[in-house]
């Protein structure tokens, strides 16, 4: 079961840490240069297409780091 568990940790560390590098920044591009913090005052917009995966892949997988990093632990 630990090695599993090891292995599965591993497998979801990488896919998060990519879908994490995947991700754009915030002030991504020359509207984020020029606006800056308008943005967040005027309201914000809900991520569309790939960006809507990303945010939610990122999650499911942070969820998944943590149940696995409490789950190794607790065999070690």
């Amino acid at each position: 079961m630990q090695i599993f568990a090891s292995t599965l940790l591993v497998i979801v560390s990488i896919l998060l840490i990519t879908v994490v590098v995947l991700q754009s920044g915030r002030s991504a591009g020359l509207s984020g240069a020029i606006s800056g913090g308008a943005e967040q005052i005027v309201g914000k917009q809900k991520a569309r297409g790939l960006e809507a995966v990303l945010n939610k892949a990122t999650v499911v997988l942070g969820v998944l780091f943590f149940i696995l990093t409490v789950v190794v632990a607790f065999y070690m």
